[in-house]
C-alpha cells in the first residue's frame, strides 16, 4: 500500500541524519555527527542497532545484499552486513564522497571535493574507475540503463 502522507510515528536515531535507504526489511540512516548508521525495522520504527562506519557518513544504498555508507571526512566508503551490521569495509574513494548509487552490478559514488564518481564493484568493494563529472558532485541516480550525477557546483547533471 502506498502511503497517504499521513504522518505514522516518529522514530529517534543519531546526531544529524543525512541519508536513508531501504533493504527490503529495514530502513538504515547515516547518522553524520556520531560516525554511525541507525537500523530500523520498517513495520514499526523499532531500533534493531546502530552501527559505527567512518567519519561524517553522508549517504547510504542497499545493493541487494549489503548497505554501503559513504563516508565524507575520511574518503571512504563503508560496506555493511545487514544481518549484524558489520563494517566489510572501508574502502578509499576520491574526496569527500556524498551520494551512492546500486546499479544492479556496481555501487556509484559521488566524490564531491574530486569533480568525479568511483565505480566499486560490490563483491570486494574494489575501484573498478573513476570518471569526471562537473564540480561538487553530490548525488547519484541509476535509471536502469545510466548513471546520472548531480553536480552542485555547476547547476547541472551528468549522464554516463
Amino acid at each position: 500500500q502506498i502511503s497517504d502522507g499521513a504522518l505514522l510515528g516518529t522514530f529517534a536515531v543519531g546526531a544529524n541524519p543525512r541519508g536513508v535507504a531501504f533493504d527490503g526489511a529495514n530502513i538504515w540512516v547515516a547518522n553524520h555527527l556520531d560516525n554511525t548508521v541507525s537500523k530500523l525495522k520498517a513495520s514499526d520504527g523499532t531500533l534493531l542497532g546502530t552501527f559505527a562506519v567512518g567519519a561524517n557518513p553522508v549517504s547510504v544504498a542497499f545493493d541487494g545484499t549489503h548497505i554501503w555508507v559513504t563516508n565524507f571526512s575520511d574518503d571512504s566508503v563503508s560496506k555493511l552486513r545487514t544481518s549484524d551490521g558489520a563494517d566489510l569495509g572501508p574502502f578509499a574513494v576520491g574526496a569527500n564522497p556524498r551520494g551512492a548509487a546500486f546499479d544492479g552490478a556496481h555501487i556509484w559514488v559521488a566524490n564531491g571535493g574530486s569533480r568525479n564518481v568511483s565505480k566499486l564493484r560490490t563483491s570486494d568493494g574494489a575501484e573498478l574507475g573513476r570518471f569526471p563529472v562537473g564540480r561538487f558532485p553530490v548525488g547519484v541516480a541509476f535509471d536502469g540503463a545510466h548513471i546520472w550525477v548531480v553536480n552542485g557546483g555547476d547547476r547541472n547533471v551528468s549522464k554516463l
